[in-house]
């Protein structure tokens, strides 16, 4: 076998250490950006109830697609022990990236024996992006990792990796593949797009992948397809929301997604050295399990971009990570010695520009003062939060606030806004709240109407920017937040 001379290893696996250190070190502030609100407002709720939690975001009596397996443990974690949602985001924060470093490190054992192989996996798939930063969530580059690291997307595509790296041993006959393993892999198959179905979807992909690449004889299939009905029973009795009713989602979701398509080049170009790997690894066996994997997604994300389902492009992932992983692999796997160093050098500047591009990460850990001008310019300041609303407005208050990041946050600290600030397949009158919403904050809208729509969803307190609330002659201003926010309390 040829191997890495292990001072290379060492250092590879020495540089994935210091990242995964900075990552913790991120967690252990947890940045606000994103949807850090919505997950947080799903544990406040199942806290309080676990049985039926209603709307996380308005008070209403409905399903939600975020009431999924892992917040269902969040949940129960915070309503034994007592812990801030903060907290416990933080917990599993920790316990995802655990989850998804361990899964690389199986999955990658499952392609290569090479010492260096893990590390360099996981160096790839943090930073061979591209040099346009781009964050989203299930999209793991290490910013966007930094900011969604708490999200049950990460602890999904965790899952997923342990689930390719089970699901290749089973398939390839190693070990004892009773129908026992074959019934546990089609309940972590279901377990996973019930965490996160995007994730799931990506999952699936690299499912099929591995089972085509096997080529398995009958006797696999039979359980396949028994570990598959199982799966297909576990989404069907979930019983927090109708898993297959999102089938019929579109609308607000596609083209909440067509940011997904846009500067690809920009985005990912960095990946096309993995694709380069993927070629070679081609070139040696047509049936390379990254192989099928790369083209499976590539079809389904351009299906999506040429048909205008955006939201397929959350299959992204599908295609960069077979060729990430391909690339680090290819380092210890390519024939001659001299052609493993040049995939490792080629590879190295490769890290060092994804590395670069992303390294106003190390501001969500050291002072933004602290940090060399060149090194501050990347950074993107994370979003303040209402803390400072907590003291007045308590769990189950509705507050009218405007669309957009309030009503993406109002929610995390136990109360309910007018319209969610996520789009909301479920909730019967989506748009006759968002509209309300927009009307009450008008010009032209008298204070009758105003009063009218308070009344209407129970509005105890609004939240603006002191422009028309702050004429309103029903309203009482109690306190004043950051960026020039007022908190009024409804008085009639």
């Amino acid at each position: 076998m040829r191997t890495v001379p292990r001072p290379a290893a060492l250092a590879a696996q020495a540089v994935a250490a210091v990242v995964v250190l900075l990552l913790v070190l991120v967690i252990v502030r947890l940045p606000w950006a994103g949807d850090l609100g919505m997950h947080a407002a799903t544990i406040q709720r199942l806290r309080h109830d676990l049985v039926d939690p209603g709307n996380p975001l308005v008070d209403a009596d409905t399903p939600s697609p975020y009431y999924s397996p892992w917040m269902l443990v969040l949940g129960c974690v915070a309503r034994v022990s007592g812990l801030s949602v903060f907290v416990v985001l933080r917990l599993g924060a920790l316990a995802g990236l655990a989850l998804l470093l361990s899964g690389v490190w199986r999955y990658v054992r499952t392609l290569s024996g090479h010492r260096a192989a893990p590390a360099l996996a996981v160096l790839s798939l943090l930073f061979l992006w591209g040099t346009a930063l781009f964050n989203w969530s299930g999209f793991y580059g290490l910013n966007s990792l930094a900011l969604t690291v708490s999200y049950p997307s990460v602890f999904a595509l965790g899952l997923a990796f342990h689930f390719w790296a089970w699901l290749g041993r089973a398939v390839r006959g190693e070990g004892d593949a009773r129908w026992g393993v074959w019934l546990g892999l089609g309940a972590l198959w279901a377990v996973i797009l019930l965490c996160h179905q995007f994730s799931g979807v990506v999952a699936t992909l690299g499912a099929v992948a591995t089972v085509v690449a096997a080529r398995p004889g009958r006797g696999v299939w039979l359980r396949l397809g028994g570990g598959l009905g199982l799966g297909l029973v576990v989404l069907l009795l979930w019983p927090y929301y109708d898993f297959f009713a999102l089938f019929g989602a579109g609308g607000d979701l596609e083209s909440v997604h067509r940011p997904l398509y846009e500067d690809l080049v920009g985005r990912y170009w960095l990946v096309l050295l993995g694709v380069v790997a993927l070629g070679v690894r081609w070139g040696r066996d047509r049936w390379d399990p990254l192989v099928l994997f790369f083209v499976l997604g590539v079809v389904v994300v351009a299906v999506g971009g040429v048909s205008g389902h955006w939201s397929w492009g959350r299959a992204l992932p599908a295609a960069l990570i077979p060729a990430q992983v391909a690339v680090a692999v290819e380092v210890g796997e390519a024939g001659r010695r001299g052609v493993r160093v040049g995939w490792a050098c080629v590879l190295g500047v490769a890290l060092a520009v994804g590395a670069w591009t992303q390294v106003g990460t190390v501001g969500y850990v050291v002072k933004r003062g602290d940090l060399p001008e060149v090194v501050a310019e990347k950074y993107r300041r994370p979003w303040a939060g209402y803390y400072w609303m907590t003291p007045w407005v308590k769990y189950g208050d509705v507050v009218m606030a405007r669309e957009g990041r309030p009503a993406r946050q109002i929610p995390a600290y136990g109360a309910y806004t007018v319209a969610p600030g996520y789009p909301d397949f479920f909730l019967a009158g989506e748009g006759r709240r968002e509209a309300a919403v927009r009307r009450y904050f008008a010009e032209g809208t008298s204070g009758r109407e105003r009063g009218e729509i308070l009344r209407e969803y129970g509005v105890r307190w609004v939240v603006d920017t002191g422009g028309s609330a702050r004429r309103d002659a029903g309203l009482r201003e109690v306190t004043r937040g950051p960026e020039g926010q007022v908190l009024y309390a409804v008085v009639r």
